[in-house]
């Protein structure tokens, strides 16, 4: 148990609390140590794993890069885009393609032919449906059928429900069949989800004429509440599908105006006539590389500056005694320091550069073409050989995707058992997840879930905070030992002078 009781100086004049400041000051020096040590591997993880987090968005992008997809574009020009509007797939066959839109697909809307009566009272008050329709029941109940699910009964009592009760549960079934109600027009909307000719509103009940009439009984929309143009039990009102002619393929339908044939996505717009030329899109594959090599030398800088970065051994990271002493513009421009080099030279980091650097400037065999190596398409290593970025001759790359794309789709894409014959961008994928993997491991990630870090670095800082751990218990000890000490010495000082007091008190009285 700790010691409470402290005497300081009181008998002997010390500066008890300065002295064993001092001293435990001199003590503190291995946790001081051992902070900054972990402090320092806390910013080589963090350098470490802002790494690996360029390396991933760099990975996602070279995954492209392996799919000959990426390779494959193509565009598509439409002569009359007021009939449509195309884009072609990787799939699409280069060529010109005659297209005719019969029929655009639609769907089914009903909207009140006139306005009927205001659901406001005049008040900004809602009405009750028996205030707003006069002559209405005080029950009414119809039953529609739409696209989806069973035909539903909605049952309304109309000294409650209002307009808006209607058009919620309309909505609320689910049957293909969606309300709205314009206040400001005073009209009652019914419209399908989709288009299409599957969509459908019909209305099987309605003795209450609210959404329909009966034209076999001499009724027109006015007999309905609602002014509505709906017949009851018609399948007239039903939506279209989309057709079109293209090339030999004739009356080709969809339920949107959406389709796509051969690889060509048309949007319609419009009935009409237009011609689709489809080409290989080189623009697109070219942008591809170029973006490839972009963020490749990117990356590899990133790496590199860590790589090459100064190291200031004498700026250790600052204790919490020193940030005291500090304004935090000093503390900054220190710490920019103290992190500075880090991961100079790391071992790692070199041998991912020179595996990707290996990579880009490979052969590979196989291909029996005139394009086995990046150097073929004008992509090579810059002048400045340390900082490991490429350059790109424009003009060559472009000719190569010209006079053989098939080839250079292959230099990046090819696949093999043999590393030799691997296609570029898939020895670079394998370069960029075998590095990442070993930078986890040194590091661990942001993403890990489990709150233990089990990685090299993980694991040397763990074992940092049980050696503080142990070495803050033995600090506390310590010092209280010393007060203990401190006290002991107050004391017997103090019975001391108490001694001296009384002899002098005893010599004194005897000479009376």
């Amino acid at each position: 148990m700790l010691s409470t009781l402290r005497i300081a100086g009181l008998a002997s004049g010390m500066d008890t609390e300065s002295i064993i400041k001092d001293l435990m000051r001199a003590h503190r020096m291995p946790v001081d140590r051992l902070q900054q040590n972990r402090q320092i591997l806390e910013w080589q993880q963090e350098d470490n794993r802002a790494i690996n987090t360029a390396l991933r968005s760099f990975r996602d992008q070279v995954f492209n890069m392996r799919l000959q997809s990426t390779y494959l574009a193509k565009s598509a020009s439409v002569s009359n885009e007021s009939v449509l509007k195309a884009t072609a797939g990787s799939n699409a066959i280069p060529g010109s393609y005659a297209v005719e839109v019969t029929q655009l697909a639609k769907g089914v809307t009903k909207g009140s032919v006139e306005q009927v009566s205001d659901e406001d009272d005049g008040n900004g008050n809602i009405q009750t449906l028996k205030n707003q329709f006069v002559g209405i029941a005080d029950s009414i109940t119809f039953k529609l059928e739409g696209s989806k699910n069973e035909p539903q009964a909605f049952t309304f009592n109309t000294n409650t429900d209002t307009i808006y009760d209607v058009v919620s549960k309309i909505n609320n079934a689910d049957i293909g069949i969606k309300a709205s109600y314009d206040a400001d027009q005073n009209r009652i909307f019914l419209t399908s989800e989709t288009t299409g000719d599957g969509q459908k509103i019909k209305v099987l009940e309605d003795a209450s004429n609210f959404v329909s009439y009966d034209p076999t009984a001499s009724q027109t929309y006015n007999d309905s509440f609602l002014k509505l143009d709906l017949k009851i039990n018609s399948d007239e009102y039903i939506g279209l599908n989309a057709k079109i002619n293209i090339g030999d393929a004739q009356e080709l339908e969809s339920s949107t105006n959406s389709i796509t044939v051969n690889g060509i996505t048309m949007n319609l717009n419009a009935k009409g006539t237009t011609t689709i030329n489809v080409s290989n899109d080189t623009d697109a594959v070219f942008n591809s590389i170029i973006s490839l090599i972009d963020n490749y030398n990117t990356t590899v800088e990133t790496i590199t500056d860590k790589l090459y970065e100064k190291r200031y051994s004498d700026y250790q990271p600052l204790t919490n005694e020193q940030r005291e002493e500090l304004t935090d513009d000093q503390i900054e421009k220190w710490e920019e320091k103290a992190r500075s080099g880090l991961l100079r030279n790391d071992p790692i980091l070199s041998g991912v550069v020179s595996s990707m650097r290996q990579t880009m400037s490979s052969v590979v065999s196989g291909l029996g073409g005139n394009n086995d190596t990046l150097a073929d398409l004008g992509i090579k290593t810059s002048i400045d050989y340390m900082s490991a970025k490429l350059v790109v001759d424009e003009n060559k790359l472009r000719e190569a995707l010209q006079q053989d794309p098939d080839g250079v789709m292959k230099l990046f894409t090819n696949t093999s058992d043999i590393d030799a014959e691997k296609g570029i961008a898939r020895r670079l994928y394998d370069n960029v997840n075998n590095a990442m993997t070993q930078i986890s491991q040194k590091a661990g990630s942001y993403n890990e879930f489990s709150q233990v870090d089990d990685s090299l670095i993980g694991e040397k800082i763990s074992d940092i905070d049980t050696r503080i751990n142990n070495w803050e218990h033995r600090l506390v000890n310590m010092e209280d030992r010393y007060w203990r000490q401190f006290t002991a010495m107050e004391k017997a000082i103090q019975q001391m002078n108490s001694q001296s007091m009384w002899l002098m008190q005893q010599f004194g009285g005897g000479q009376q």
